[in-house]
């Protein structure tokens, strides 16, 4: 028999956002990285999205820490994350260093000329 914390825990994720199943925008993995973007005002946001806007502020935090922060599948956090980029509240990036800045091309090209002169 169901209890009413099982049929609960089937119906939140649907409610939490508000009937759709998939985000905006298709900018999510598992390892994308969320911030909070500025002090835009958390009036007429949902308990879920202010709580993830208040986890962003302390840093970056990935798609798979937000929702397990939340305790909502990925599906729903990605869902949740998608409005609040649509409406300027968080920005994202994805992980890992970002190969394109001069100076990591520089120590790239050192530690490639470093291994070439012990070959």
């Amino acid at each position: 028999m169901m209890t009413p914390k099982n049929r609960r825990a089937l119906v939140r994720p649907h409610v939490v956002t508000g009937g759709r199943a998939r985000p905006t925008r298709n900018i999510f993995d598992l390892v994308t990285l969320v911030t909070a973007a500025g002090d835009l005002p958390l009036t007429g946001l949902s308990p879920e999205k202010r709580r993830i806007v208040n986890l962003c502020r302390g840093g970056a935090l990935s798609v798979a820490e937000v929702s397990g922060h939340l305790d909502l599948p990925v599906s729903v956090t990605k869902v949740l994350l998608s409005d609040l980029v649509d409406s300027g509240h968080i920005t994202t990036r994805a992980a890992g260093p970002d190969s394109s800045r001069p100076e990591q091309l520089g120590l790239l090209q050192e530690v490639l000329d470093g291994l070439r002169a012990l070959l």
